[in-house]
């Protein structure tokens, strides 16, 4: 059915209701950044966090390439979907009641959104219907195991509405169709019963198992794992996706993990069912599972919504299998490990053991170490690529050391490549100091010609970094060297309320103005290489600013100029950005019912263009200075 067109109700109540950070974050990694939360930008190739999310404001802006608008917009542009469509779909997702221009739709509309409705209801009570069974006479075998076997308490039972599904053919069928006189259609549309393949009738999908319901967010019942109490095969079954229930895109204990996920900064992926009901039970409420698929990037996506600092730690279990789905888990969310968008861990348990088994013979404390303790993915795929060989063969050192390169080659930081390179080589040699020497630069020639590490050289070249990267650059550079210059460049920062754009000048100047605050101002460069060690990833991005070369020493000596000039060039920039929003809203706006709203933004355009204008002189007079004005090296 074609999208009718919507009743203007039901837009506004779309757009109060639309999250701008819900419905981004499933598409890019955003982290928290004050009120706010920047990411890479999706509409082009972002190489650094400028794309900008406001909740208050419910708005998302590019400060490079200037895409900007409400929630609606952002899934319009990304999808290149019409907005009546985008509207209607976010509708459903915020039960949001849909009224159309077009009585005649109205009724088809309200019985698509009364069907979900529905499917939710038939699914709880089906939950219930387990639930109820498990502690009847024919649930005591699967009530024992619970008991027995996974030790659970009946509190933590109830907490994740475990239960029974009774062994007859047409049990639950009679319970739900006869009884409840629910529509057949949609019990079959719930994925609760199965046509039979003669085309008389339907039986129940899960028979004779412990049945585990899945929850969305809002903790309503979306489908169900069933667990075989005898050698039936498969082990595991999950219900079949539905217009509810999406297995590659749910997490399985989530619904209960988010809070403590935000609260501990840290989330923990682990391989079953009965491995996130014992870790919840033992008071390690920060994990979830996957639904037996591999962990897919909208599921980590999920995730990093709660996190702040990004941080996830992969729990399989330790045989071929477990490292298996560990290292598809990684190729999943590969560039955003590479990108360090994600702070990606990966903990096997010693022995081979499983969260469920672990916690039989130990503390949850001793669990909770081991999580805090999971080595870097890198380190831990270093450790694959050496595991099981005897270095001392030949074949297997050369196997061992391709895969190293590999990794190696992908790494986009080069102080970081720098020290992994050193620590292979380390690995590799087995405490041979002369070999390891040579294989030190053996492998950094290896990487050298790493398709990622030529990219990422090119894309460190001055001449092409934006001007805004390169304003803010000078101007902290300036700052770092030149003491007497730093009240210039406050106050210049101050004059038109300008701030660091870029999200590692942004960490540079939080560390020059903490350090300033507690009155460490002497030897500020000596201050923040110290800082080194406690933010390796953050201090690699700004660390070519702690030193002179030829060029940045002429920046150092001309000073005054160069504040000037950065400081016209970062405001241009926001010139530009505060124009392309103001236009934006003077496009979006009816002008013949609103003639003095429409003036107002033409006004605002017109001012923002007459300021670039006079930047753009400013900043074209400073640059003829720059060039006339001798260095003090040449004077002399």
């Amino acid at each position: 059915m074609a999208v009718p067109r919507l009743h203007p109700d039901t837009i506004e109540q779309v757009k109060q209701r639309a999250d701008i950070a819900d419905i981004v974050s499933e598409y890019v990694v955003l982290k928290k950044q004050g009120k706010d939360f920047v990411g890479l930008c999706p509409f082009h190739d972002d190489k650094s966090p400028s794309f900008s999310v406001s909740p208050s404001k419910q708005f998302y802006y590019c400060f490079s390439c200037g895409a900007g608008g409400n929630a609606i917009k952002f899934l319009m542009e990304l999808g290149k979907r019409p907005f009546s469509e985008v509207v209607f779909d976010l509708a459903k997702r915020y039960q949001v009641p849909v009224q159309t221009l077009e009585p005649e739709q109205r009724q088809e509309l309200q019985r698509q959104m009364s069907v979900r409705e529905q499917l939710y209801e038939i699914l709880a009570i089906t939950s219930r219907f387990y639930e109820h069974a498990l502690h009847q006479t024919h649930g005591h075998e699967a009530l024992a195991y619970l008991k027995n076997d996974r030790q659970l308490s009946l509190e933590t039972i109830q907490q994740f509405q475990l239960g029974y599904a009774p062994g007859g053919w047409e049990t639950l069928y009679g319970y739900l169709v006869e009884q409840k006189h629910y529509p057949v259609a949609l019990v079959l549309q719930a994925g609760l019963i199965v046509p039979r393949k003669t085309g008389d009738g339907y039986y129940d999908r899960f028979r004779n198992r412990l049945m585990i319901p899945i929850h969305d967010l809002q903790s309503r019942v979306i489908g169900f794992g069933g667990r075989t109490l005898t050698d039936e095969q498969p082990k595991y079954l999950n219900s079949p996706e539905t217009a509810l229930f999406d297995k590659g895109k749910t997490l399985f204990g989530l619904d209960k993990a988010r809070s403590t996920i935000a609260k501990k900064d840290q989330a923990a992926v682990v391989e079953g069912y009965f491995d996130v009901i014992a870790l919840h039970a033992a008071g390690i409420t920060n994990t979830v599972a996957a639904l037996g698929t591999a962990l897919s990037i909208e599921q980590v996506r999920q995730l990093l919504r709660y996190t702040e600092s990004k941080r996830i730690v992969f729990n399989f279990d330790a045989d071929r299998a477990g490292v298996q789905a560990a290292e598809r888990a990684i190729g999943e969310v590969a560039t955003l490990a590479y990108q360090g968008e994600v702070q990606l861990r990966v903990l096997n348990i010693p022995d081979g053991k499983d969260a469920d088994d672990f916690l039989k013979v130990h503390s949850p404390r001793d669990y909770q170490d081991l999580l805090d303790d999971a080595p870097l993915w890198i380190d831990w795929q270093i450790q694959q690529a050496i595991a099981g060989r005897d270095l001392k063969q030949a074949d297997q050192f050369q196997q061992s050391s391709v895969e190293i390169v590999t990794l190696l080659g992908n790494l986009p930081n080069p102080n970081l490549r720098t020290h992994y390179i050193h620590h292979c080589a380390e690995l590799l040699s087995q405490g041979n100091s002369r070999l390891q020497r040579q294989l030190e630069e053996s492998l950094r020639l290896q990487v050298k010609g790493q398709r990622w590490h030529g990219r990422s050289q090119k894309w460190q070249t001055p001449g092409d970094r934006s001007l805004l990267a390169e304003s803010e650059t000078q101007l902290l550079r300036l700052y770092l060297h030149v003491p007497e210059h730093r009240s210039a460049i406050k106050s210049a920062l101050d004059a038109q309320d300008l701030e660091f754009s870029l999200s590692h000048h942004r960490f540079l100047w939080r560390q020059i103005v903490e350090l300033e605050t507690s009155g460490s101002t002497d030897d500020l460069l000596s201050r923040l290489r110290d800082r080194t060690h406690d933010f390796p990833r953050e201090m690699a991005q700004v660390y070519s600013l702690f030193e002179l070369g030829e060029k940045t020493e002429s920046d150092v000596l001309r000073g005054i100029l160069v504040i000037r000039s950065a400081a016209a060039a970062m405001e241009r920039v926001m010139c530009e950005k505060r124009r392309r929003h103001f236009l934006d809203l003077w496009k979006n706006t009816d002008c013949v019912t609103t003639p003095e709203l429409g003036q107002y933004y033409q006004q605002k355009i017109h001012a923002e263009d007459q300021r670039i204008r006079e930047l753009d002189r400013q900043r074209q007079v400073n640059f003829s200075d720059l060039v006339k004005v001798p260095i003090a090296s040449e004077l002399s």
